[in-house]
């Protein structure tokens, strides 16, 4: 493996060990031994846990606003509703594909408050883009008048709800299954298409 590969690696096994099992629960030896190298090997890359826990929040951040623009750019600029749609399928794309993501998500309620500003600075630009982007075209008379920040609150709270609850949406029928996440997707897709509709 190569000394770049090793460190993706090291933040791939980061990822699914803080996303499934939490960030105080996982020790960096455990991170080093499912790696395959020594630990001094992995305080090479990220000097401490927390380095690299920033480290793996900045990945996330980075796959999502990659995901994110693609939709924006493949989606018709005037068809609003099909371009909403897109991102709605890009968010959960990788965490269908990868569901460690969303624990990792569960897990920003327990991080110290450093790390969760650290995401939030990274995703800033993006979210005023979006609330942007929804109020431009409610004024275009193109989306259904409403408050955008809400609008996309409530999505957010959705795909959040997700990780964070997944004992209620048990409760309420849902099972956290690759076929639950596309129904949930589904869902909110339909339910953002009729809220927005003009």
């Amino acid at each position: 493996m190569t000394e770049r590969g090793t460190r993706e690696r090291t933040l791939d096994v980061a990822l699914d060990l803080f996303g499934t099992r939490g960030f105080d629960a996982v020790s960096l030896d455990e991170i080093a031994r499912q790696v395959g190298v020594r630990k001094q090997t992995v305080l090479y890359w990220f000097p401490s846990k927390d380095e690299l826990l920033d480290a793996v929040l900045d990945e996330v951040a980075g796959e999502l606003v990659v995901v994110i623009d693609a939709a924006v750019r493949s989606a018709p600029a005037d068809h609003p509703l099909e371009r909403v749609d897109a991102i709605v399928r890009a968010v959960f794309r990788p965490a269908v594909r990868r569901p460690a993501m969303l624990g990792l998500i569960r897990e920003l309620n327990r991080l110290p408050e450093a790390h969760v500003d650290r995401l939030r600075v990274r995703l800033q630009p993006l979210i005023d883009r979006c609330i942007g982007y929804f109020a431009q075209q409610m004024d275009k008379g193109e989306l259904r008048r409403s408050e955008p920040g809400l609008v996309l609150a409530m999505a957010y709270a959705t795909v959040t709800g997700v990780a964070t609850e997944p004992e209620v949406l048990r409760a309420a029928g849902w099972q956290p299954t690759t076929t639950g996440l596309r129904q949930m997707r589904d869902e909110l897709r339909s339910f953002l298409q009729a809220a927005l509709r003009p």
